[in-house]
Order: structure tokens, then C-alpha cells, then sequence
């Protein structure tokens, strides 16, 4: 893996596959990479607590000259179920990613956020022994810091226990209820971590995001888009990439929407995002959580990821039925239909 290139591009939040009694099940990470290689184009991982990325340029006059079409995975994170597993159980994901994705991913980043600060700083000693190309950390949602400094403090522990490698803010105010504004949090951020390198951007506050793109573009720090339906306006204003679920098994058809807007063909960009938009509403209204995406991975991939961890609890068949016919029936500009459990 080559550590220090910038994280751009399109990332895939990992769900954690699991036995049918709730253990983790380790034994499928290695076809769960190579899917995510071979049917997805991801060669780069972001761990939240694995984050996993794959590149292609793509070259045009907007998105900064150049789009990277990159896959992140981000493992022990929201979509990943990270805050419900144990701190062994997170050690053994993020290193049985980094030895799958040995040779086949470019980047590994870890999350290592928890409500403890201890294990937080556990994790992240762990994360920079095991080889990570980065970690990133969640704000605290308990006990919650109310303000800047308080919210900073609690960072700068974290990410001076892991002093060489990069650093990333994951803000997800709508589940931490840390609704502190990130470009507040970024000024003068590298006095205090001097490792930071960017935000996985979870809101759809673009408001903020366009202010911390442009106040802080001399920092070359990386913004990555969270709010998959609402992508192509991020996008719009300067976002570097995102991070989804749904690119775990939308990612080909995102992928065709950032050379779209790179031509730049604004029109056919749009129709990806209205047609990502349709499903989402569609299964939104089903209700679509973590275990409803677990589903859609298992029979998109084929690969048995496992029901969720209590309290969450699995799909209905009847989901899985409504949520598959309408996948199946999405009529995408390139022609091609989102095959069912083509990895073999």
C-alpha cells in the first residue's frame, strides 16, 4: 500500500459481515475486497475503522482539473457498526483489512472513535502499529463537547497517540448531536494536530462545506462527501470525493456520474443522481438503515454479510423482495442493469 498520496475520489462505507448468531465473520473479508476490486474498482479503504480506495484519473476542465475515481471502505464506522463492536473485535477488522487488502489497496484508513478517550488512543496506537495509512474519529455523542475547544481537545488527545500519519475528522452531526460547525473546527486546526488532513463531511449543511473549502484551499485539506443523494451539489462546490454506503454496490454507476461531471456533461450527471435519488427514496420509505444496506450488499454481491448486532435487527424478507425489484428496474443512461450476485 502507498501511504502519503491525497484521498480523493468515491468511497465505500463497509458493513461488517457477520455469523448468524452476531460474531464478526472474518472469513469473507478477503472476497468482500476482492468484490469491491473487481466489481466496484476500489483499491483504497477508509476504515471508520477500514477505508479502501481504488484509482482511476479521469481529466477534465472542472473538479479541479482532474477526478480520481477512487472506492473507500470504511470499516468499523456508521454503516460498519463500529461504536457496537469491542475494541478486540474493531483490532481484528482493521487488521484483517489491512492483510486482505495487501497488495490490492492503496490506502487503509482506520476509524478509531469511541465515547472513551482511552480506547479511542487504543485504537489509534493500534491503527499506526498495524501499518494504517490514516485514522479518522468520530466526535464522542454522550458526553458530548458543546463547543470548539472542547470538541478539539478530545481530537488532539486522539490523534497524538498515532503522531505519523494523517489525521481525519469524521462529522456526522445528525447521530453524534455535536453540531459544531466544521468550518469553526478547522481554523487554526493544525496548530493543534499537526497530522490533520481532512473531513469525512456527513451533513447536508453545504453552507459550512463550501465555507471550509473555500477558507482553507491553501491547506490542501480533503473533503469528502457523506450524503450520498446529494453528491453531484458537493461535488459542485468542491468536495474531493465522498464517502457512502451505497457505493458498495452502486459504485460503477457513481463512478460513470463523476466522469460525467468532469466532461463536463452536467445533464447526464444529473440523471445518475436523480436515479440513485429514486432508489433511496424508494427504500427510505420501506425504512433503510443498517441492516436493510446489509441486505442489499448480501444479495447485489453474493456474499453472506450477516444480520446486524442487537439492538439493530434484519431485514424483512419483505424489504429484501421491494428493494431488489427496484434496483433491478432502475433504467441507468449507460444501458446496463445492476446484476444480482454476480462475484463468484
Amino acid at each position: 500500500m502507498t501511504p502519503r498520496k491525497k484521498l480523493e475520489g468515491l468511497v465505500a462505507a463497509t458493513v461488517t459481515p457477520m455469523t448468524p448468531d452476531g460474531q464478526i465473520n472474518l472469513s469473507v473479508i478477503h472476497q468482500y475486497v476482492d468484490y469491491l476490486v473487481r466489481e466496484q474498482n476500489v483499491k483504497n479503504v477508509f476504515e471508520l475503522s477500514v477505508l479502501v480506495v481504488s484509482k482511476t484519473s479521469v481529466c477534465g476542465p472542472d473538479l479541479r482539473s482532474c477526478v480520481v475515481l477512487c472506492y473507500v471502505e470504511t470499516v468499523n464506522g456508521t454503516t460498519g457498526e463500529g461504536l457496537s463492536l469491542s475494541i478486540w473485535e474493531r483490532k481484528q477488522l482493521a487488521e484483517e483489512w489491512m492483510s486482505q487488502g495487501k497488495d490490492k489497496l492503496d490506502h487503509v484508513i482506520i476509524h478509531v472513535g469511541a465515547l472513551s478517550l482511552m480506547e479511542s488512543q487504543e485504537l489509534a496506537r493500534h491503527a499506526a502499529a498495524i501499518g494504517a495509512s490514516g485514522i479518522a474519529v468520530i466526535a464522542p455523542s454522550f458526553f458530548k463537547p458543546t463547543n470548539k475547544d472542547e470538541l478539539l481537545g478530545f481530537l488532539q488527545k486522539v490523534a497524538s497517540e498515532a503522531p505519523e500519519i494523517p489525521f481525519y475528522y469524521y462529522h456526522i452531526p445528525t447521530l453524534t448531536g455535536v453540531k459544531i460547525r466544521v468550518e469553526e473546527l478547522l481554523d487554526g486546526i493544525r496548530e493543534h494536530i499537526p497530522t490533520f488532513q481532512g473531513v469525512k463531511f456527513s451533513d447536508t449543511d453545504l453552507l459550512d462545506l463550501a465555507q471550509c473549502i473555500n477558507k482553507n484551499e491553501r491547506e490542501q485539506f480533503v473533503f469528502l462527501y457523506g450524503v450520498d443523494e446529494q453528491l453531484l451539489s458537493a461535488l459542485a462546490i468542491g468536495a474531493d470525493g465522498a464517502v457512502g454506503s451505497t457505493y458498495n454496490y452502486l459504485g460503477r454507476k457513481t463512478n460513470l456520474m463523476l466522469q460525467a461531471f468532469a466532461k463536463p456533461d452536467l445533464a447526464l450527471a444529473r440523471k445518475y443522481q436523480f436515479l440513485t435519488g429514486e432508489f433511496l427514496s424508494f427504500v427510505i420509505k420501506l425504512g433503510f438503515g443498517v441492516a436493510q444496506t446489509k441486505a442489499v450488499m448480501t444479495f447485489v454481491s453474493g456474499i453472506p454479510m450477516g444480520p446486524p448486532r442487537l439492538p439493530l435487527v434484519s431485514a424483512s424478507e419483505e424489504f429484501i423482495t421491494k428493494a431488489k425489484a427496484k434496483l433491478e428496474s432502475i433504467p441507468w443512461p449507460d444501458g446496463d442493469f445492476i446484476p444480482m450476485s454476480v462475484w463468484k
